[in-house]
C-alpha cells in the first residue's frame, strides 16, 4: 500500500491520487480555458515588460510635474504612488493602463466578469509594487499578483 503523503523526494505531486500527478499544460491558459492563440490568449512576458516600462515613464512625467509644484516631497514616493493610482483607475474603468494599450494587452477577471473591480485592480497594483510576486509565476506564465487579484493579462490585439 503506497504512502498517501509519499517520499520527501517525491515531491508535492506525490500526495495526488494516481492520474492527476499529471500539472503540465499543453499552452499556457489552457487551465483557464483561453485560447492558444490570437486576441483573448495570455500576454508574453516581453508586451508586459514593455507597458509596465512605458507606465513608469509615464508616471515619473506626472511625478515630475508634481514635484516641481511641491519641493519637499519626495520623487521617487510621488512616482511610485503615481503609478499606483494610474494602474488601479486605468485597469478598473478601461481594463488597461496607457502602456497596456500601446502593447495590445488588457487586464480580465479569470471569473469571466465583463470589467476588474476596484478591489481586485488594487490588490493586483500593490502586490505588483512590491515588485517579488510579479516573479513567482505558475505554469500559465501569471505572476502571484495576478493569482491573488484573480485576474490575468491577455492579448487584445
Amino acid at each position: 500500500m503506497a504512502r498517501i503523503t509519499g517520499s520527501w523526494l517525491s515531491g508535492p505531486s506525490a500526495a495526488l491520487p494516481e492520474g492527476n500527478g499529471n500539472t503540465d499544460n499543453a499552452y499556457r491558459g489552457e487551465k483557464l480555458g483561453l485560447p492558444q492563440d490570437g486576441i483573448g490568449s495570455i500576454a508574453p512576458t516581453g508586451r508586459r515588460l514593455i507597458a509596465l516600462l512605458i507606465d513608469w515613464l509615464l508616471s515619473l512625467g506626472i511625478a515630475g510635474l508634481i514635484y516641481s509644484a511641491a519641493p519637499f516631497a519626495q520623487p521617487s514616493t510621488i512616482t511610485l504612488l503615481v503609478w499606483l493610482v494610474l494602474g488601479i483607475l486605468a485597469v478598473t474603468l478601461f481594463t488597461f493602463t496607457p502602456g497596456q494599450l500601446i502593447t495590445g494587452i488588457q487586464v480580465a477577471m479569470t471569473n469571466g466578469a465583463p470589467r476588474v473591480d476596484i478591489v481586485h485592480a488594487g490588490i493586483r497594483s500593490l502586490l505588483l509594487a512590491l515588485v517579488v510576486p510579479a516573479f513567482i509565476t505558475d505554469g500559465d506564465g501569471r505572476g502571484l499578483h495576478d493569482r491573488l487579484s484573480k485576474t490575468v493579462v491577455l492579448k487584445s490585439r
